[in-house]
């Protein structure tokens, strides 16, 4: 009974804060509102109580005591889901952002990074050694988040995504347990992290390989008025196909600006701007930034000061080829001519290289030949927006959606299980619900884009 739950969860709870390495907050607590804000706006929900993990011991007491109250739990890394799966209504968020911490071995090329981490902590870290390994483009993304779903950043072309490079991983699992994951180490639940999701536990810790990568980047933007750039978008994606690991293609329109066309370049900066020239005989360039900066800050370029007060919403797509018509629906945005209210981001981004070289049946993730990833993203701040972005955002998606392959995990939002489906084939759904049925058959972690075991 209600009541019952009640008594129960004040006699679990009253002790708890006293076993905790971390720190235990309930809504009349200070610093609960501020742990339980994530990045977008509009997510606006109150966990019964919040458990900010210190430690791993810290996330296995959590997660018994959210099985014993028969609480949801929701974990919480950068809370970066633009669904902010990690807070749970009146459930139980394990926040992992105190385990924080980066570890490097300059000498074998190795970090062992927390659970609790975020992006710009690992690139900071390995940094200091000229090291590092794929991460995403926004350096308060969490770690875990970005590689549990694949990890794509500006390294992928060149070494594979973030899961490509997870030497091991270690898991607390649905019953509490504390498991190591590898290619020697329970090899099927290595297999399903890297690109399942948080389905299967939650990792507290990952080593990932790194790599000599120097510590400086170019990037090359070029914008061009909107009735030149199907020309424009046409000669770029013909470029791309004979571009070099070191460069990822990028092209975007943003909100009433110019169709930008570009790359981001790691490796021999000469070699980079060799590239240059050809991108800017593309067509006239109303504005042209080519700029040399240190890999760190190419790592926050896309941060956004105001990140965690704007409300958000985006789709996306895999895309395995981008005819004409596919780069005419881009820039149409889902309208007539390319304009009105509302309109959402829009961009691309290259894929192929090493992504392309793991041979698809090696991990979780799919779609390994995608050529591009399209993802429309809406951002506002009004709440009486929120009907009117997120159905035109939907709108500019759904004219991409017959050059679609398939789906990434870490672009979905409110897809559900369709959208589970389109990330993954029907045999790998297959193995990976055959792997949801070992590691948690209750469904335990099930605030994610969720892999349903079997019935039972």
């Amino acid at each position: 009974s209600p009541a019952r739950l009640a008594a129960m969860s004040r006699t679990t709870t009253n002790g708890l804060s006293d076993r905790l390495d971390g720190q235990l907050l309930r809504p009349d607590d200070a610093g609960y509102d501020e742990a339980r804000t994530v990045w977008n706006a509009m997510v606006d929900r109150r966990p019964r109580m919040i458990v900010r993990c210190a430690s791993v011991a810290d996330v296995v007491l959590a997660v018994r005591t959210a099985r014993e109250l028969e609480l949801e739990i929701g974990v919480r890394c950068g809370g970066h889901s633009v669904l902010g799966l990690c807070v749970p209504e009146n459930g139980l968020m394990i926040d992992l952002t105190p385990m924080g911490g980066v570890r490097i071995d300059s000498a074998q090329r190795l970090a062992w990074v927390q659970g609790g981490a975020l992006l710009g902590a690992l690139d900071r870290e390995s940094q200091q050694y000229g090291l590092a390994t794929t991460a995403g483009n926004i350096s308060h993304t969490g770690v875990g988040g970005l590689t549990l779903g694949g990890g794509m950043g500006w390294l992928a072309r060149q070494y594979g995504l973030s899961c490509d490079n997870v030497v091991s991983f270690e898991v607390v699992t649905a019953n509490g347990d504390v498991v190591r994951a590898s290619e020697a180490e329970n090899p099927d639940l290595y297999w399903g992290l890297r690109g399942g999701g948080g389905n299967f536990g939650i990792v507290t810790q990952f080593e990932f390989r790194l790599h000599p990568v120097g510590t400086r980047a170019l990037v090359a933007e070029f914008g061009y008025p909107i009735e030149q750039a199907l020309q424009v978008l046409r000669g770029w994606r013909d470029l791309n196909a004979e571009a070099p690991r070191q460069a990822t293609f990028v092209a975007s329109v943003v909100g009433d600006g110019p169709a930008t066309v570009g790359f981001v370049w790691v490796g021999d900066l000469d070699q980079g701007r060799a590239l240059v020239p050809a991108m800017r005989a593309l067509g006239r360039p109303v504005a042209e930034r080519v700029i040399e900066q240190s890999y760190v800050e190419l790592q926050r370029k896309d941060d956004t000061p105001e990140g965690h007060a704007l409300r958000r919403y985006w789709k996306g797509h895999f895309l395995g080829q981008l005819p004409d018509e596919a780069i005419e629906a881009f820039l149409l945005r889902g309208t007539a001519h390319g304009s009105g209210e509302h309109l959402p981001n829009v961009e691309l981004q290259a894929y192929g290289g090493a992504i392309s070289d793991v041979p698809d049946e090696d991990t979780a993730f799919s779609q390994r030949d995608t050529l591009f990833e399209y993802v429309a993203a809406a951002r506002w701040t009004e709440p009486a927006e929120d009907q009117s972005r997120m159905a035109v955002a939907r709108r500019s998606a759904a004219t991409l959606e017959p050059f679609a392959s398939g789906a990434y995990v870490n672009s979905m939002s409110d897809e559900g299980a369709a959208g589970v489906r389109r990330a993954y084939p029907p045999e790998k759904l297959a193995r990976l619900t055959a792997l949801k049925d070992v590691y948690d058959p209750e469904n335990v972690f099930h605030l994610n884009q969720n892999i349903q075991p079997s019935p039972r």
